[in-house]
Parts: C-alpha cells; structure tokens; sequence
C-alpha cells in the first residue's frame, strides 16, 4: 500500500449486527459476538495497513433503551474486550482509550475501563479509540460545561479550546468514516472530530467484514479529493 494515501484516522459505525443475526435465523447475541470477533479482525488489518488511529463505535448513549437481556450481554461483550483481551492489547502494542459518559456505567466497567487503559498507556504502534456510552452532541456539551467550570469567559472560547476539552482530546479529527450494513447517517458519531470527515457507506453487514474491505476502504479514500472547504 506505499502508494496509497494512509488515512491517519478511520472511524468505524459498527451497524448491523442485529440484523445480520436475523438474516442467519441466529439469536440476537451471536449477531453481537459475530460482529466483536470482526472488530478484532478489522481493527487489526487497519493497523497493520498503516492507520494510526482507529475508533469504533460500539455502544451509544441511546442504546440504553435495548431490551434488559440484550444491554447485559452487550455489557458482558464489553467487559470481556477491556479484559480477557488485554494481552492481545499488549501483544500488539495498541494504545487503549475508551470514549464516551460515564454516567449508567457499572462500577466494574469502569474499573475495568481505568486498569485497560493504565496498562496501554504507553503502548505506541497505533490507537483505538471505543465509543462507548458515547454521544456526539454530549460529548460536546461535556467539553463546554469544563470550560465554563475553569472560568474562560465568553470572549476567550474558540475552537480550539473546545478541541481541548474533548473526551480523548489527543485523538485526531476522523479521516474518513464508514458505516457498515447500508444506513446512510451519523448517528451523533464524533460531530466534532467529523466536521471534514470523508463519509463512506457500506451495504455489508458489519460481521460480513473482513480484511479485504480495509484494503478497499484506504484505496477509496485515497482517490478522494479532501478541499476542506477550498
């Protein structure tokens, strides 16, 4: 891939696990585990392309409003990521950073959240980045609400101080997002860090991903044009 342009951050909506689920006359679950084994498949592959960062989008704020049983297993998912696989982490050397409220998150959560990235810190062969009890919109009212707590007045707030302020303020805005399973929305994915994002919708269901697509989605965004605004 040398002559390719590497982004230096992809951002991915994992979507359609449900759906992919149903589609194999599977309970909704496997749906969810197919697609955390393909988060280990893709994450990887995007690394090993030359991706610095990469953020998934995992878990948002509304979708607390899932079935009890559904929410648990999901929690179980999650748990297993920042633990069982914290050597894979470490193997890898992969920085952890988990993005997103802490609000409604079980105290072992977020211990476990806390020990992942302790242990992680100083790992330096690329970043992921889950979006976990995250919020577009929150995670910027949250950056607000810290610097109307440290006493900035009006007149001093720019952009970037509110950069600042952001959950995981060192990870960079996205390169380019892709959305798996054909939707065509955001859904309050990194508004702030999206502003210039190239967008990139992929009929597949997320757990019918594989390394193949990584390599298609670099060679797409490299043959975009990125202006800015120019």
């Amino acid at each position: 891939m040398s002559d390719l342009i590497i982004p230096k951050h992809i951002g991915f909506i994992v979507d359609g696990n449900r759906r992919w689920a149903k589609q194999h006359g599977l309970p909704t679950y496997e749906g969810h585990l197919a697609g955390y084994n393909t988060v280990q498949e893709i994450v990887t592959a995007t690394f090993e392309a030359g991706v610095e960062f990469v953020t998934c989008y995992i878990f948002s704020t509304e979708n607390w409003k899932r079935s009890e049983d559904e929410v648990s297993k999901l929690m179980g998912l999650i748990l297993r990521l920042l633990t069982s696989d914290l050597p894979i982490f470490e193997k890898n050397n992969i920085r952890l950073r988990v993005i997103g409220s802490r609000d409604k998150v079980s105290d072992k959560i977020l211990a476990a959240i806390d020990n992942a990235e302790s242990v992680t810190a100083h790992n330096n062969a690329g970043t992921l980045a889950i979006c976990f009890n995250y919020g577009g919109q929150l995670e910027i009212v949250d950056a607000v609400k810290k610097i109307i707590q440290s006493g900035v007045s009006a007149g001093d707030v720019t952009r970037e101080l509110i950069s600042r302020n952001i959950y995981a303020p060192e990870i960079p805005s996205v390169d380019i997002v892709v959305r798996t399973s054909g939707e065509q929305r955001l859904s309050n994915f990194m508004l702030w860090r999206a502003a210039y994002s190239e967008m990139l919708f992929i009929p597949k269901m997320w757990p019918d991903m594989s390394s193949d697509d990584v390599t298609e989605i670099i060679e797409e965004f490299s043959n975009r044009s990125r202006r800015f605004g120019s």
